[in-house]
């Protein structure tokens, strides 16, 4: 009992000290209220005052090396030095010399902004800024003289400087980029890759692939355990059957594509396109569909022998050209490009592919 009290009282003290302690402690006066109140006090308390305060900057110039000044402490310095001539021997902080250079900043910002123009719209249309810059997009070869001409058959005139004030400031070289390559000849481009995949007795197993890249459809697939350049040139006759082949064929400088490899291509009248040193990118369709067989079919069974590799492989290879909806061609199947989903009824009818895996999904037809 006595020690609860006790603690009680201790408690009460403490907080009678701290609000004593707030009650007595003087009010701290904004600059406009201190200069009011320092009109009525007589000359001899201002000096007292002043050598006070004196004294306690030499104080605090001791233990602050470079006081923290925002741009209202430098503009009420500026105005206050300009009231009494000995503001040099008044400065404490700072040098006059940084006191003269602040009143310098000031007067330039102040007739930098007085003699600042109204704002007016752009006088070129919105449109014709989007053209200029839609052309220059589009077309890296043109110059700014090059789009004047353009516009100027479409009735649009306009000054070549304007044309460059809005043209993009980075522009690459005038060599096509390889996505502008790749998409200008998707049509008659192939390209290959291979993928390791180990086995349940850590065995490597192979898979070699041949993609199409305007309509994502995989051309050919295998599956092996030593990928020599004769197997690798094999598969390439099975992947152009009766010399049937397409004008380029992308890929990567591995040594399985040995000079087999590059004699099947070349008596098929196909032009290899090796990809730069350490660049995915540059074959990036071929590894992303790499990237679907591993994260929608391998990375979800277990391989115990190539045979079983390569049945799921040609499974999957057959869901992926016939049932499988691709970002990169409109949410459309590869077997049917370039041709849409027409509008249909019909029950739906889900068929599952590989073993439950995924399913395919379609309507069921009617017999008249």
């Amino acid at each position: 009992m006595i020690t609860s009290i006790l603690s009680s009282c201790g408690v009460l003290g403490c907080r009678a000290r701290r609000y004593l302690k707030q009650w007595t402690k003087p009010a701290t006066a904004t600059l406009v209220t201190g200069a009011l109140s320092d009109i009525g006090r007589s000359r001899a308390d201002l000096v007292a005052e002043n050598a006070l305060f004196r004294q306690q900057l030499i104080v605090l110039k001791r233990q602050v090396k470079r006081p923290q000044l925002t741009n209202g402490d430098r503009i009420r310095l500026v105005l206050l030095a300009r009231c009494t001539q000995f503001w040099k021997r008044a400065l404490f902080i700072v040098q006059p010399e940084t006191l003269l250079r602040w009143h310098r900043d000031l007067f330039c910002r102040y007739w930098r902004r007085k003699s600042r123009p109204k704002r007016r719209g752009p006088r070129v249309a919105p449109e014709t800024i989007a053209l200029i810059r839609k052309m220059a997009k589009e077309n890296r070869l043109w110059g700014a003289e090059r789009i004047r001409g353009e516009l100027l058959k479409l009735g649009v005139r306009v000054s070549k400087r304007t044309i460059q004030k809005y043209m993009p400031s980075v522009r690459r070289g005038p060599s096509q980029t390889w996505a502008t390559f790749l998409k200008n000849h998707a049509g008659s481009i192939w390209a290959c890759d291979f993928t390791v995949v180990h086995d349940l007795l850590f065995r490597p197993q192979y898979i070699f692939v041949v993609i199409e890249l305007t309509t994502r459809r995989i051309v050919h697939a295998a599956v092996t355990r030593s990928p020599t350049d004769d197997w690798t040139a094999q598969q390439l006759r099975e992947a152009t059957p009766w010399g049937k082949g397409a004008k380029y064929l992308i890929r990567d400088r591995d040594s399985k594509y040995g000079s087999l490899f590059s004699n099947v291509a070349k008596s098929t009248g196909i032009k290899v396109l090796r990809t730069p040193v350490r660049a995915p990118k540059a074959n990036a369709i071929c590894e992303r569909f790499i990237g679907s067989l591993r994260r929608e079919c391998l990375d979800h069974m277990l391989t115990l022998h190539s045979n079983q590799l390569h049945r799921t492989v040609r499974a999957y290879v057959d869901y992926y050209n016939r049932s499988r909806p691709h970002q990169g061609i409109g949410q459309r199947v590869p077997v049917q490009y370039p041709r849409t989903y027409p509008a249909s009824s019909g029950r739906v009818i889900a068929t599952p592919v590989l073993g439950g895996l995924h399913h395919a999904y379609s309507r069921a037809a009617y017999l008249h």
